[in-house]
């Protein structure tokens, strides 16, 4: 193939999409520290496959729409990264109907340089290197089925170097799972190329017929009288032959809206006007409206007989709160407790869960408050929650990079709302890396520190304690921590975990650290017996 057009470059993605799908639990196994951990594989599938639906009659129209879906798909750090490549490529399609071999070389090129700019601090070893040093290998290619066969076997050959670079992969005797995950993407796309990988168009559901919303017509009878009038909505594009676009003031409809109906919600956005309005005379609205313009959207309903409350775009609001926070938690006792202290939204993700950049723009589009301030509480979610942060336009977003859900806990019981927010992150920020957090749970794999299935307590890369029994690597691992020099010991105990043995613990901790004080909190969570936060 010397050409690649839209539909083609669809096809690729959709035949890396379905090679990963086959081999992720293989690339989540590949995971250099002995907790379940291991996501890799599935949030670069879930981030690939949500690109693998887009619709584009050029190839510059094709990539831009692949790269949005990956974007509202994202997980995870590995995501973020195939995300940003995929919008590098866009760039190098830009303005482009298809693309010869020199073009996709250039796209490729792209690729690698939006990765790199998308991590605030590369890592060699990782993805990027694979990537990078992959692109590197086929720069010479006179065919993109050359080009593929180059870029895969530079791939390969970077991934089985990454253990020199990262000593961390070498100790556990594995490769990077990110860059293993671009290859096996890499595979599936040339499989595709040469024809022994037929991929099939996925299901059109934005073209299924929705069914009827249920209408009680006896609601409204001959008899009735019109008390509550119509709900009318619609989108308006304003007409340049009926007024002049650049000066013309749309709060003259605003005001005429106002004098003739209620529960009035209005907005400009170029060219198009959104309206909102409660009147007993819809027909008046929409004949006075269309002096301005015409019609993209209509509906008007009879109140009467509405079965469900209408639910208003979020920019129809007309007061906004200051500040609003948005933090992650898996387990109900964490979230409950990060909405006890004042959270807004939280959104449900952690270790494995790691939620998409669309959750992040769902919750702050539901707190719709000036400024937001966002704890990911885990190291894996801050670069999604960042991304999130990015694209979002209609508030202010700060992300205090919380790693775990304790340095989560104590940034957000040191929130000052008094403060400027100049002053509020670094203050959030500073509290957050003080914080030691210390995580109890099973090993999945033998090391020389335990075997598989023994209780391993950590803190950040660090295995501290193990054993067969919980409640002695939980009491070794506060020992290690040197939990008797903090003022406050936060003990959460997980969803697998009795609340007898918990409740143990916190006695003994008591006894054992007496200048402390030790806070018992059922936090519900998965895959850690006990968190340990300490301060």
């Amino acid at each position: 193939m010397d050409i690649l057009d839209a539909q083609q470059y669809l096809n690729l993605i959709r035949g890396g999409a379905a090679r990963l799908a086959e081999n992720r639990q293989s690339i989540n196994d590949l995971n250099v520290f002995p907790i379940p951990d291991g996501d890799t594989g599935d949030n670069m599938y879930m981030t690939i496959e949500a690109g693998s639906h887009a619709h584009g009659d050029t190839l510059s129209e094709m990539a831009d729409a692949v790269s949005q879906g990956m974007l509202m798909g994202a997980r995870g750090n590995s995501g973020v990264i195939l995300s940003r490549i995929f919008a590098g490529i866009a760039k190098g399609f830009s303005g482009l109907a298809q693309a010869d071999i020199e073009a996709f070389t250039k796209a490729m090129k792209a690729g690698v340089e939006e990765a790199y700019h998308a991590v605030s601090q590369p890592v060699e070893g990782t993805i990027l290197t694979v990537l990078r040093e992959g692109v590197s290998s086929a720069s010479g290619a006179r065919n993109l089925e050359e080009y593929f066969d180059l870029w895969l076997a530079g791939m390969d050959l970077s991934l089985q170097h990454t253990p020199d670079l990262l000593d961390v992969l070498k100790k556990a005797g594995v490769v990077d799972s990110g860059g293993a995950g671009l290859l096996c993407i890499g595979k599936g796309m040339r499989e595709v190329l040469q024809g022994r990988f037929p991929v099939g168009a996925p299901e059109e559901n934005d073209s299924r017929e929705h069914p009827a919303r249920g209408i009680d017509l006896n609601a409204f009878t001959e008899d009735s009288e019109l008390e509550f009038g119509y709900c009318t909505e619609f989108l308006l594009r304003l007409q340049r032959s009926k007024v002049d676009l650049d000066s013309f003031d749309e709060t003259v409809i605003q005001e005429w809206l106002s004098a003739r109906g209620d529960s009035l919600v209005f907005f400009r956005d170029g060219s198009i006007v959104k309206v909102h309005v409660h009147t007993k005379d819809p027909g008046a609205v929409l004949s006075k409206c269309r002096e301005w313009g015409e019609f993209l959207t209509v509906k008007v309903e009879n109140m009467t007989l509405q079965h469900h409350e209408n639910h208003m775009d979020e920019r129809f609001k007309r007061s906004r709160k200051s500040l609003g926070i948005v933090t992650v938690a898996a387990g109900k006792g964490l979230t409950d407790t990060f909405a006890e202290m004042g959270a807004d939204a939280v959104i449900e993700g952690g270790q494995t869960m790691n939620p998409p950049v669309e959750k992040f723009l769902e919750a702050f589009r539901q707190v719709d408050a000036e400024n937001i301030i966002v704890f990911p509480n885990n190291a894996n979610i801050v670069l999604t929650a960042r991304q999130a942060a990015s694209l979002y336009k209609d508030s202010r977003i700060e992300v205090i990079p919380t790693k775990t859900p304790g340095e989560g806990y104590f940034a957000l019981a040191n929130l000052n709302p008094e403060l400027p927010l100049e002053a509020l992150v670094p203050t959030l920020t500073e509290v957050a890396g003080s914080i030691t957090t210390g995580l109890v749970s099973r090993a999945i794999r033998d090391t020389a520190q335990a075997q598989s299935g023994d209780y391993i307590g950590f803190c950040g890369k660090d295995i501290l304690s193990s054993g067969k029994d919980r409640a002695e690597a939980t009491r070794a691992l506060a020992n290690q921590l040197d939990a008797g020099r903090s003022d406050i010991f936060i003990l959460f105990y997980g969803a697998d975990t009795p609340a007898e043995e918990a409740e143990t613990l916190r006695a003994n901790f008591e006894k054992q650290f007496p200048r402390t004080e030790v806070i018992l909190i059922d936090g519900g969570q998965p895959i850690y017996d006990y968190i340990l936060v300490l301060c």
